[in-house]
């Protein structure tokens, strides 16, 4: 008959276990993708295919900026997340911080109707949108998908920032407001600075759907100086043929500033960054 300590083991092996299979299959597709990167075009299609590449080469990540408008991709995509990125987290903070804070008429409503609008497919809204977008003006510009992506985001976001804000303690609010703190100086001295983690979490969400979103930027944006990254990576596959190096090295330098993002705002991930605030 098994121990504790027998079985205690046991569960701690099938757990690891677990998590080393799950692993290999997040990260086998990914190394192959770099690996596909690294080989030279003649070593991409061979029989049975290399894990490793007998000889390693750049030359796909270099020929992704010189034979393709790749850098004008990046910069769009960076620019029209950031700045969604940022109305989303302003937007989205205050009207967290006021459903958290205050009680007004249609509450209830008003944070029911946020979570139906994530309820529908994305394709629904795709015509209604465009059909707002080409009355105003705004096919094939920066500006049409900031409004679409910010429109994508304040809902989800404000419900995560609610969530977090909810995890504040009021007390430091009627202390700040003993201490001559209007609410607009209340809401940015103490309660944001204390509210980090929700506003790395939220941006993080944001700025994922943002850079990843296809679907509404190839059908909006028409010039090439104009489109995103997903729908130029997209456009990287030929009529004839598919160049894989190219395809799979403008994979991995898209996927980059998510990754570099992701590692510098895990820090703000961290629980009980409230405690001991209270004033006793």
């Amino acid at each position: 008959m098994p121990t504790s300590r027998g079985k205690k083991l046991l569960f701690n092996s099938s757990m690891y276990a677990i998590l080393i299979i799950a692993s290999l299959l997040v990260l086998i597709p990914v190394l192959w993708m770099l690996s596909t990167a690294l080989k030279p075009a003649q070593e991409v299609m061979v029989t049975p295919p290399q894990w490793i590449p007998e000889h390693i080469s750049f030359e796909a990540f270099s020929r992704i900026w010189k034979d393709y408008p790749f850098g004008t991709y990046f910069m769009n995509s960076t620019y029209i997340v950031l700045v969604s990125t940022g109305v989303s987290l302003v937007f989205s903070a205050l009207a967290g911080y006021g459903a958290s804070r205050f009680n007004f008429r249609g509450k209830g409503s008003f944070l029911t109707f946020l979570l139906i609008t994530q309820m529908f497919p994305s394709i629904m809204l795709l015509i209604p949108f465009y059909k707002v977008l080409q009355k105003l003006g705004l096919i094939d510009s920066h500006l049409g998908l900031i409004v679409v992506y910010i429109s994508f985001s304040i809902p989800f976001c404000t419900w995560m920032m609610l969530g977090f804000f909810q995890g504040i303690p009021k007390e430091l609010d009627e202390a700040a407001k003993i201490d001559g703190c209007g609410k607009i100086r209340t809401f940015v001295q103490i309660i944001l600075p204390l509210s980090l983690p929700g506003l790395a979490a939220t941006a993080i969400y944001s700025l994922i759907v943002g850079w990843n979103e296809y679907m509404f930027a190839f059908i909006l944006t028409t010039s090439d100086n104009m489109k995103t990254l997903p729908v130029g990576i997209g456009q990287l596959n030929g009529f004839y043929k598919i160049v894989w190096n190219d395809l799979m090295a403008a994979s991995i330098v898209s996927s980059l500033p998510l990754i570099i993002l992701f590692l510098f705002l895990q820090k703000y991930f961290i629980s009980s960054l409230t405690a001991g605030a209270v004033k006793q």
